[in-house]
């Protein structure tokens, strides 16, 4: 159950940073091809933004989730 624990957790800060750096300081290049796709005109601001916007809200959700299976094992 900790290695479970520890692995939620590691991925809920991963998605957090990452969609964190996407959606606030606008570091579009973590996006893969984002650059090249943007310049023929495939993808625009927008898509980052709800990428980034995506990875956030799983990352938190983990995070989340993360705590409540921490205080389940505590609690039994």
């Amino acid at each position: 159950m900790s290695v479970l624990i520890a692995i939620v957790l590691m991925l809920g800060l991963t998605f957090t940073t990452f969609g964190y750096l996407i959606y606030f300081r606008k570091k579009y290049n973590l996006i893969n091809d984002f650059k090249k796709n943007y310049n023929a005109g495939r993808v625009d601001q927008r898509y980052a933004q709800r990428v980034g916007f995506i990875e956030l809200s799983i990352g938190i959700a983990l995070l989340v989730s993360a705590v409540v299976l921490l205080i389940f094992r505590l609690t039994n």
